[in-house]
């Protein structure tokens, strides 16, 4: 999978790749097709860092519609020859998102472009499910033999089949085609539902690991067993101490804690953590100091997890080092800490952002907390994190921490988050942005009458301006 090149924020495809409220205001008063062509480029090489958390479809599309972009670029990059070579959702799933945003907009040529590729392109599970939010009943009729075809009329070709109906996002069009009145239709779609829901029963007849009647050695030895088969367990495998252990059995758990194998030690810590030994603290230190860096990670993770009056102590004493605990320790006190923890939990935002730079997943936390702690000196890093950060969900977020840390919040950054990508960012915005500037009215009002917008977003806006504003 490509890897998208994020552009620098003050560029116009720097703003569009972000999400950027000001990206689409830059965009309506750059040359159009300059703006089509950063569009498009967003659109066909999607920006996000996680695409399944962060938001960009419907920011797309609505800019789409302001500029009355065409969708050639789009249907050329869906039905191109990478198509069959590269089969992965993210290469062509915003892409159809945006054609399901368009097609509810009453973009037709969205709609029939979504059809064309629900029958003939390979990320046509998306596409169907973009389909089954919008399209008629006769059209997604239509579809079905289309659909079925992919699927061979063969013991494999069935199971296949099940698999799809299984896992599909949306069963409207299942449910459809399982009336179907045409055998090689409605029966082979019944069928498939059965198997469906067969295969799901026989799974959870299965058993999935450990079981309370097993021993504690026995669980260590199933967390060890799945260093080799590349699987998580650590966090089953301390729940599952957690049901067998009982008090004597704690001197083999700190030991293997202290000195185990790698997945028995990182679950043996994690156990000690969720149930707040007095010596997890010592045990933690020891193993970020000494490794290897799975077992550093585990314990800086268990250590980050806890919510005791003593965690919260010993983070007060770690917060100033420089290293992985003290980094955790920053965070636990972020989600955790009273206002006196303030300085601590600034210096780790700041140092976060040194180090790493505005996209660090470790800013999450930091810039909530310095929100919750209203810590009104962090101002500055905040804005430096909205501007740079390519996350539209920590931009988000520091959005929401900028509300309260800094006043001139709601005549600034709240404005261009109207236009915001993230329906969060747009909420805070529509509660806080400053209404003398005429360009949020009637942002407002077009939130408040869109369809497609969320529900809590135009509650927000209806709170500033009333009902009688918001249509007027």
């Amino acid at each position: 999978m490509f890897e998208t090149v994020i552009a620098p924020s003050g560029t116009l495809l720097g703003l569009l790749q972000r999400g950027r409220g000001d990206g689409t205001l830059h965009a309506l008063t750059a040359p159009r097709p300059e703006a089509l062509a950063a569009l498009d480029q967003c659109v066909l090489r999607d920006p996000r860092h996680d695409w399944q958390l962060e938001n960009r479809s419907l920011y797309y599309a609505r800019l789409y519609l302001d500029l009355n972009g065409g969708l050639d670029q789009i249907e050329r990059h869906l039905f191109d020859v990478e198509d069959t070579l590269d089969t992965e959702d993210s290469r062509t799933g915003l892409a159809l998102s945006v054609l399901g945003h368009l097609a509810s907009y009453e973009r037709r040529d969205a709609l029939l472009l979504l059809r064309r590729y629900a029958a003939h392109g390979s990320n046509w599970a998306w596409a169907l499910d973009e389909l089954a939010l919008r399209d008629d009943d006769a059209a997604l009729a239509a579809l079905a033999p289309r659909i079925l075809a992919r699927f061979p009329a063969s013991a494999e070709g069935e199971r296949e089949l099940a698999t799809a109906v299984r896992e599909s996002f949306e069963p409207r069009p299942w449910r459809l085609w399982a009336e179907d009145p045409r055998p090689e239709v409605g029966a082979r779609v019944r069928a498939a539902q059965e198997q469906g829901s067969f295969d799901r029963w026989q799974r959870q007849l299965r058993p999935a690991g450990p079981r309370p009647d097993w021993s504690v050695q026995a669980v260590l030895d199933w967390a060890q067993e799945g260093v080799a088969l590349g699987a998580a367990r650590q966090v089953p495998a301390a729940r599952c101490l957690a049901a067998v252990a009982a008090a004597e059995d704690r001197p083999r758990i700190v030991a293997a804690a202290r000195e185990g194998e790698e997945g028995a030690r990182c679950a043996a810590l994690r156990y000690l953590a969720d149930s707040q030994d007095p010596q997890v603290f010592a045990l933690v230190e020891a193993a970020a100091a000494t490794g290897p860096h799975p077992v550093t990670e585990a314990a800086v993770d268990a250590f980050e997890r806890m919510r005791n009056p003593a965690a919260l102590a010993q983070a007060r004493r770690w917060a100033p080092r420089t290293d992985e605990l003290g980094a955790a320790a920053g965070r636990l006190l972020a989600c955790r800490g009273t206002a006196a923890d303030g300085p601590l939990v600034l210096g780790a935002l700041r140092e976060a952002v040194r180090t790493e730079g505005p996209d660090a997943p470790a800013l999450w936390p930091l810039v909530d907390g310095v929100g919750r702690l209203g810590i009104a000196c962090a101002a500055p890093v905040l804005r430096h994190i909205y501007r740079e950060t390519a996350s539209s969900h920590l931009r988000g977020g520091a959005a929401r921490a900028l509300a309260v840390t800094d006043p001139g919040f709601p005549a600034s950054f709240a404005v261009e988050c109207l236009w915001d990508c993230e329906e969060s960012t747009r909420e805070v915005a529509a509660r806080h942005a400053e209404t003398a500037d005429a360009r949020v009215v009637d942002q407002l009002r077009r939130l408040a009458a869109d369809p497609a917008e969320e529900a809590e977003v135009q509650t927000a806006v209806r709170s500033r301006i009333g009902p009688d504003v918001a249509t007027g």
